[in-house]
């Protein structure tokens, strides 16, 4: 079964930039799309960033397209998520989830596609 871990979180001042990874357990995490979400307190679990299975297809929220990039690397079983220009409505914690369709070729935005959920990684972003 894939296990998901992120890493990277941090404090940053804003206007800084941090990179996430999420690496899996297994090499199966391969024939998966990944997605990045965020859940900030009081608030639900959100969509940010989501790749295919080959990493042809990304997919972003509305409010960090062009400021996030998410890519991944098969071989090293790592997703990443680059994040620039960071503002304090960033500031959450940022879950790695996988998708439950094999080879998916487009990432889901919808939080129940996803499982194998990490532990989550806190990003703080002072203004």
């Amino acid at each position: 079964q894939v296990r998901l871990a992120e890493s990277g979180g941090g404090v940053v001042q804003a206007g800084g930039s941090l990179r996430l990874s999420c690496a899996a357990s297994a090499r199966t995490y391969g024939n998966y799309a990944l997605g990045w979400f965020r859940q900030a307190i009081g608030k639900e679990r959100e969509f940010v960033a989501g790749i295919s299975w080959n990493g042809g297809a990304t997919l972003y929220a509305d409010s960090v397209r062009g400021r996030f990039t998410v890519s991944r690397d098969n071989a090293m079983n790592t997703m990443y998520l680059e994040m620039n220009s960071l503002k304090a409505e960033d500031t959450a914690v940022y879950y790695c989830g996988a998708d439950y369709v094999y080879r998916n070729p487009t990432p889901p935005r919808w939080t129940p596609a996803y499982d194998h959920w990490g532990q989550g990684t806190q990003v703080t972003v002072s203004s």
